[in-house]
């Protein structure tokens, strides 16, 4: 081991020393500044003139609407590794949501909400919501999907788009407008009805929240704008540059799987493979304890 070390520190050095001989060599504070102020460009956002979501008008005319639409522009702009990829997920997963969106007569404006909420990935917050559109466990159940040890539709992008229809369809009906049904999503119907009823408004950029659900459409709002045109706030992706959707087709089973590695080979994948196109399987094995129909996606040929 000392040998070794020995062997590397020269070397460590060199890197170091070459890394060194290609830095400028400021002989001032001004000329470091000089060149700071050269090579570090940042921009102030600028919101736009106009904007709707879901249809309805933002009313950008009030200093805080303003305001709380360019900081959420501003943060997610310069927060450039992140709002780079989910340019490049969007490609992949927009065209599966939003004709489940046209479908429910919800929106387009809502595939920015999945956006918001999971980064269009199959996470889990540390309440337990889970899968693209952050469904808790007993919503998911309210709403028909199957979760269990061995499967949690929650992870089924099409399954959960459609629960989410039906929650943003109801909470439409409740409150007369998307941008409610938007926040409610967030915070919940019953806590946006007792707000509405505390502040006597019925409009989501009338009243006051707490941090989250103050930002929420907001954040919304921007990921649209930055999504819609991305060249307009700095991004520039080459087609290339985008995840395509995936190429599959459906196999229908009615059956309990008991190797799912077996089941994958057999339909021209691995595991690996079998288990990203269908992130819903959640054992080695499927479980057919409900004696449904399921549908598991595999490579198409």
């Amino acid at each position: 081991m000392e040998k070794k070390y020995r062997l590397l520190w020269p070397l460590s050095l060199l890197v170091v020393l070459l890394i060194s001989s290609t830095l400028p060599n400021f002989t001032s504070d001004e000329d470091y500044q000089t060149a700071l102020t050269d090579h570090n460009k940042v921009f102030s956002i600028i919101p736009p003139s106009s904007l709707s979501f879901a249809g309805e008008s933002v009313p950008l005319e009030r200093f805080y609407v303003e305001e709380a639409l360019e900081n959420e522009l501003t943060v997610n702009t310069y927060w450039h590794s992140s709002t780079l990829l989910l340019m490049k997920r969007a490609n992949r997963w927009f065209p599966v949501i939003e004709p489940i969106l046209e479908k429910n007569g919800i929106p387009e404006d809502f595939k920015y909400l999945a956006v918001a909420e999971s980064g269009l990935k199959n996470i889990v917050s540390p309440a337990g919501a889970t899968g693209f559109w952050q469904i808790m466990k007993g919503t998911g159940r309210e709403y028909g999907l199957e979760i269990n040890s061995g499967i949690d539709e929650r992870y089924h992008l099409e399954k959960s788009t459609e629960v989410a229809c039906q929650y943003l369809l109801k909470a439409y009906e409740k409150y007369g407008n998307w941008t409610l049904a938007a926040a409610s999503y967030n915070a919940g119907m019953s806590r946006i009805s007792k707000e509405t009823v505390r502040q006597n408004e019925s409009k989501y950029y009338d009243m006051n929240f707490g941090t989250e659900t103050g930002r929420y459409v907001y954040r919304i709002l921007a990921l649209k704008q930055i999504l819609s045109d991305p060249a307009k706030y700095g991004f520039h992706l080459r087609n290339d540059d985008l995840y395509l959707p995936y190429q599959t087709e459906l196999v229908k089973v009615n059956a309990t799987i008991d190797d799912l590695s077996g089941f994958a080979k057999k339909h021209g994948m691995n595991y690996k493979e079998l288990k990203i196109y269908n992130p819903w399987l959640r054992q080695a094995y499927l479980p057919d304890e409900s004696r449904r129909t399921y549908h598991i996606k595999v490579p198409k040929k």
